[in-house]
């Protein structure tokens, strides 16, 4: 970064270009991400002839557009033709409609066609993440015949590919035969005979998270999409599929945090947008607490030790609330919570805060007794932790099993709710105990 810099600094293109010229593109959309807007301008005013599109899809989607706003048409349709039609559909796709329109002039006709179909379908769909460049055979090829084919397509082959689809006449995959079995196998072997167990098709409009879970779980390498009609329209690869498991875990993992889908590149005002509103509802629901702590005014007025102690019961509620529901998220979104075994996680999860809260209320009580000298200030501790932790726990599974049943995202909202039931459940459990048994 310190050498980058200084050739920014020294208006050297020769030398910009000779020092980036090893990297790889993930590793110069990296270093451009680095860099501050006005030294970011002034790198790609020296450097914008280079900028290639295996750069491009390595960009952050929100500094990729002023990237491309950066160099001209000209640059930019010649580093789009050498992508695969998938990674040129993520580059289009969160473009505005002009920015659009002009890539897609730039494109040959069939680039263009190709994009312009993946586009059609709807958005997050394995139509959209597939790639119109795959190898096809027909299911009667011999191994000889398929190794003399690709032979002669030599310049047209995809850069990379795993799988020879095996086809009928109606274009409809029948299979799947990996480039190492067609190597290793003998000339006169028929095709159908070394095919994957592991083939699955994939619908253009089934979901990309249903998707890039169904690689993960059956280990699969590519996997052919099918349109409407059955006809083979595609082929996803494990790189796409693992990039949509990866958002999907730092979108779940932002959300339970209610910051949204926050990135390093957003400014003040962005990140504002993003992070006020949950700071707002957070405020009213936080007064749900405050209603509960005047309810018991006289109480605290008689033993102002309670005020100290209140915080103790209604964090560690917080944070197993925040242990269970971080399970919890994760497991629905992996689909391992399912309607057959969501009874079985309940009872687990209330069984752990039970278990749970009778450890620390021994800790807490004890220390309770031991520190103040009263033994019905050790009880009220520990009942109050034991049915603090209950709470947290069934909280944690039930909320965002709640949401899910009404169709929300449990990572979004689940946070919130979860805190304040522990917050509210903490302090009347302390205060109501304390009142009964101390007053």
């Amino acid at each position: 970064m310190e050498a980058l810099r200084a050739a920014i600094a020294a208006g050297d293109p020769a030398g910009l270009k000779a020092m980036l010229a090893p990297l790889h593109a993930a590793d110069i959309a990296d270093m451009v991400e680095q860099l501050g807007p006005g030294e970011r301008r002034a790198m790609l005013a020296l450097y914008r002839g280079e900028i290639d599109g295996e750069i491009l899809s390595e960009l952050d989607e929100e500094l990729r557009e002023e990237v491309i706003a950066a160099i001209t048409p000209e640059v930019l349709a010649e580093a789009l033709r050498d992508l695969d039609s998938d990674d040129v559909v993520d580059i289009v796709e969160d473009l505005d409609p002009p920015r659009q329109g002009m890539i897609l002039a730039a494109l040959d006709a069939s680039d263009r066609a190709a994009v312009e179909q993946s586009l059609a379908y709807p958005e997050h769909s394995a139509g959209r993440l597939m790639q119109r460049e795959l190898v096809v055979a027909p299911e009667h090829w011999t191994v000889g015949e398929t190794i003399d084919f690709l032979r002669s397509r030599e310049g047209h082959l995809p850069d990379q590919f795993y799988h020879v689809i095996l086809v009928d006449p109606r274009m409809r995959p029948l299979g799947y035969v990996t480039l190492g079995r067609v190597l290793s196998s003998r000339r006169e072997t028929r095709l159908r005979a070394i095919t994957e167990d592991s083939f699955r098709t994939v619908a253009v409009r089934d979901e990309g998270e249903d998707v890039a879970r169904a690689f993960n779980k059956y280990h699969l390498i590519s996997a052919p999409v099918v349109d409407d009609a059955g006809r083979l329209a595609g082929v996803i690869t494990i790189d796409d599929a693992m990039e949509v498991l990866d958002l999907e875990h730092e979108e779940d993992m932002l959300r339970l945090a209610g910051a949204g889908e926050a990135s390093p590149l957003d400014g003040v005002p962005a990140t504002v947008r993003k992070r006020l509103p949950w700071l707002v509802i957070n405020l009213f629901t936080a007064s749900l607490s405050a209603i509960v702590i005047t309810q018991f005014e006289a109480t605290i007025a008689k033993l102002v030790t309670l005020a100290a102690l209140m915080p103790i019961v209604a964090s560690t509620g917080g944070i197993g609330g925040t242990q269970a529901l971080a399970v919890a998220v994760r497991a629905l979104a992996t689909r391992q919570i399912t309607p057959a075994n969501a009874r079985r996680v309940i009872w687990r999860e209330a069984g752990t805060g039970l278990l749970n809260g009778i450890g620390l209320a021994i800790l807490l009580g004890v220390a309770g007794w031991t520190i103040f000298g009263e033994p019905r200030l050790g009880l009220v501790l520990g009942l109050a932790m034991v049915a603090n932790q209950l709470t947290a726990a069934l909280g944690g599974v039930l909320v965002p099993l709640g949401l899910t049943r009404l169709g929300f995202d449990p990572a979004l909202a689940s946070g919130t709710f979860v805190t304040t039931l522990t917050d509210v459940m903490g302090f009347f459990a302390f205060l109501g105990l304390a009142t009964l048994l101390l007053l």
